[in-house]
């Protein structure tokens, strides 16, 4: 005689398989909805990771203004590093970090674009340093801005020239050497780097950027259009012509 009141655990392996299954499905639909109720709730879903400024690896096509931000700071000769002519029609102005590798790499088509447009272009160097990835940035550029306070613009850009030669070994140490080299009072440098009193300036510069759009180094702006990353002298050239009209 049969037993009408079957258990369960009496209805065969495929029974239990499929239950198996319909409460696994049922189980993760749960928990999902619960994960999605619970970052609804804090306000925000789950991120890939924190944001850092970055260096772009490859180099990048010329880009206008994003609107989004507003214009390039305008250049102010009492305060801004110059190099070239006052009156040339074309204004390089380069947001820069001592300590980034690509800035270092696209050094020599800046001196390449100098060199090919003697009377045409001027540079405007700025300072950009990524903090959060280069943790002698902030203070190489405040070591740049005590040469140019005791030695002037000229000083400035050998400094600017020898803190990229050595990028390797930057430091304190290092800083002082340089001062030495390019011929300023080691000891009114010191004085001057240790106490931070370039930070403020240094922050200016670093304000301007980020005003402009800039969010990596290098970033060069051609008469207002900004070129990202470490470019070739080719990017710039047809940009620079359409300027001279050339």
């Amino acid at each position: 005689m049969s037993n009408e009141n079957n258990s369960f655990w009496d209805g065969g392996a495929k029974t239990m398989f499929f239950t198996g299954l319909f409460l696994g499905i049922a189980l993760t639909a749960i928990l999902a909805l619960i994960f999605a109720f619970g970052s609804l709730f804090n306000g925000k879903l789950p991120s890939a990771g924190a944001y850092a400024p970055t260096q772009p690896t490859q180099p990048t096509q010329p880009t206008q203004p994003n609107p989004t931000y507003g214009p390039v700071k305008a250049v102010d000769a009492k305060v801004d590093h110059v190099l070239g002519k006052a009156d040339a029609k074309v204004t390089l102005i380069e947001y820069s970090d001592f300590q980034c590798p690509f800035c270092q790499r696209h050094l020599p088509t800046i001196k390449q674009l100098m060199a090919q447009y003697p009377n045409d272009i001027k540079l405007v160097y700025r300072h950009y340093p990524l903090s959060q990835i280069h943790p002698q940035a902030q203070k190489a550029a405040e070591a740049s801005e005590c040469v140019a306070k005791i030695g002037g613009n000229d000083k400035f850009w050998q400094m600017h020239d020898k803190l990229f030669e050595n990028q390797a070994t930057l430091g304190t140490e290092t800083y002082k050497r340089l001062a030495g080299e390019v011929g300023v009072d080691v000891a009114k440098f010191t004085t001057c780097l240790d106490s931070g009193e370039m930070a403020g300036r240094v922050s200016q510069d670093y304000a301007s950027g980020n005003d402009a759009g800039v969010s990596g180094t290098p970033a060069t702006f051609v008469n207002g259009t900004m070129f990202e990353g470490a470019q070739d002298i080719t990017a710039f050239q047809p940009e620079i012509s359409r300027i001279l009209g050339k």
